[in-house]
């Protein structure tokens, strides 16, 4: 499928109660790179070494382009996160390596911005991506894979039904040092995706 395909094809908007998840767009780079300039010392630690041009508009061209391409493959979609009050963008949420056939399977990666940690706001966009990724994309499985130290994330996973199936070791390479990783998953039909769980 050619790259143009993405922008015929239905570009996906999830609303919850407090954020909305859609496709991101050029004219968001301003609000990306100050919102992830902003929070770098709060998510070095969880990311792939961060180079030098992170935050330059041509690397933000070509991040646009990888998520147009992968969108129009089928192999991703990727989200910002948005205050549904305010606008304001406060992360992001990907569902990647999608497989159809025997799989019917995705991962989810994610982040936020420092000042919006801790207020649910991830929570509300993992269920809603993982609903997303049930009913619509008709996956069997979604998975994540957390850092152990990472607290926060494994919360925000658990909040959401994801459970933990086990230890990948030496998984990622994440901040220049190969990272163990805990593998969470939920499967359709867990708990309607997290939904009724505090």
């Amino acid at each position: 499928m050619f790259p143009f395909a993405f922008l015929r094809r239905d570009t996906p908007a999830l609303t919850g109660r407090r954020v909305k998840l859609r496709l991101p767009m050029a004219r968001d780079y301003r609000e990306w790179a100050a919102l992830r300039g902003e929070s770098r010392s709060f998510l070095e630690p969880w990311e792939p070494r961060w180079t030098a041009d992170e935050l330059d508009r041509a690397a933000w061209r070509q991040r646009l382009g990888r998520y147009r391409e992968d969108f129009a493959a089928g192999v991703a979609v990727p989200f910002f996160i948005f205050e549904r009050n305010s606008g304001q963008l406060v992360g992001g949420i990907t569902l990647g390596n999608i497989r159809q056939g025997v799989a019917q399977s995705g991962h989810i990666g994610y982040w936020i911005g420092a000042r919006y940690a801790g207020q649910g706001l991830m929570l509300e966009a993992v269920r809603l991506l993982a609903t997303y990724a049930f009913e619509t994309l008709r996956l069997h499985r979604i998975e994540a894979a957390c850092i152990p130290d990472n607290a926060r994330s494994m919360r925000v996973l658990e909040k959401a039904g994801f459970r933990r199936e086990g230890l990948l070791r030496s998984y990622l390479r994440i901040n220049g040092i190969w990272q163990d990783h805990y593998l969470y998953a939920l499967i359709a039909g867990d708990t309607a995706a997290g939904g009724t769980k505090g």
